[in-house]
């Protein structure tokens, strides 16, 4: 049987002000209390640099976007020098001219950006109008998409929001050879929803990651905002992060949650040699049919 084999993730949930200078410190200070608390790989929550700009459409939001190195990436990867943590952060990427992405960036200890992600399954709907604002990420086998990073504590695989829906992507992520799933993310009620919506909501986010991590044999982190932010007009009320981010081990089980309304550093350690064991007794990769499964290329059976 494999020996243990721990590792220490920290995940950073807190409100987001409209003062990107105040964002970055609200962020920086938890990462340094996680890393004093012995965490040595820390995930942001999805462009956490900014309030989610996405509840409307406006051409001027552009110009929160930057690139990849740029400021936000140079600051961050500092941090995890000076700490010697690895850290997975997000933000608004500035691809070229009228090219933007949704990226999470990967910095490592003392190697500095290590990989990046850009989204690949990109919303639309009332209040998350994403597809005004996010190409979605290039699918280059081997290269870009569904492709693990090495870090010095694991082969991550990143992911962001949106895709956390896609048993696809967690699939690929695997097949690839991830040890670990992380997952940014920006998600909340609104609320005219009543509380019993609001809770199957918040309830089916938990289930589908969990049955990722169960469907896979692999740990699993969602790390989502908290707080209200308000609708920038009368179409859009304004949406209620809820918080709950949480760490889910290989059979499904929660390591470790936080609240659903105030800011929280969750702390979780994992056993990393766990897949190994949970997948000799569970073995869904042996046993999946790809002979059978061509038909999955297909947008619906007619």
């Amino acid at each position: 049987m494999s020996k243990s084999r721990y590792l220490t993730l920290a995940l950073i949930q807190h409100p987001c002000s409209t003062d990107r200078a105040d964002n970055i410190a609200t962020s920086e200070a938890a990462i340094r209390e996680a890393a004093r608390q012995g965490a040595e790989l820390v995930l942001l929550q999805e462009l956490h640099t900014s309030r989610y700009f996405c509840q409307q459409e406006s051409s001027d939001n552009f110009d929160l976007a930057e690139t990849i190195p740029g400021p936000t990436t140079e600051h961050f990867a500092r941090l995890a020098a000076e700490l010697d943590v690895v850290l997975v952060t997000s933000l608004f990427e500035r691809r070229g001219s009228g090219l933007y992405h949704n990226t999470a960036v990967v910095l490592d200890r003392q190697q500095g950006l290590v990989g990046q992600y850009r989204k690949m399954h990109i919303p639309d709907d009332p209040g998350f109008f994403e597809k005004y604002y996010f190409t979605p990420g290039d699918h280059v086998p081997g290269q870009q998409g569904f492709e693990p990073i090495d870090t010095s504590v694991g082969r991550l695989g990143v992911l962001v929001c949106w895709d956390q829906w896609f048993p696809e992507a967690a699939r690929l992520m695997t097949l690839a050879g991830a040890e670990l799933l992380l997952y940014p993310t920006a998600i909340g009620w609104d609320d005219n929803d009543d509380a019993d919506e609001q809770a199957r909501q918040r309830d089916a986010w938990i289930t589908v990651q969990r049955s990722h991590a169960i469907a896979n044999g692999i740990p699993l982190a969602a790390c989502n905002r908290t707080g209200f932010e308000a609708g920038p007009n009368k179409q859009c009320s304004g949406i209620r992060f809820w918080g709950s981010s949480f760490v889910a081990g290989p059979q499904g089980e929660i390591l470790a949650q936080g609240p659903q309304d105030v800011a929280e550093i969750i702390l979780a350690k994992i056993d990393m040699a766990r897949t190994e064991q949970v997948r000799r007794v569970w073995p869904y990769l042996r046993d999946r049919r790809i002979d059978a499964y061509g038909d999955l290329l297909k947008r619906y059976r007619d």
